[in-house]
């Protein structure tokens, strides 16, 4: 798709500069996916402290792919 868009050359060049990539595109492609990375994390960061914690959960069991009985 198509897009115009007015974006500060300075801040353009800046971004192609500071990422190591080859063109204008890549560089807006890669800070937009960063940009939606973060403000998902930051999603995630708004629950601590609103989700119940088992403190009894062993983490370390769960994380074996060995079957063991029980």
């Amino acid at each position: 798709m198509a897009t115009n868009l007015s974006i500060d050359p300075d801040l353009l060049d800046r971004a192609v500069r500071v990422s190591g990539l080859r063109t204008k595109r890549a560089a807006v492609t890669k800070a937009l996916e960063e940009f939606v990375a973060r403000r998902e994390q930051k999603k995630l960061l708004d629950l601590f402290g609103k989700l119940e914690w088992n403190p009894n959960f062993n983490y370390k069991k769960e994380r074996s792919r060995i079957e063991r009985p029980r």
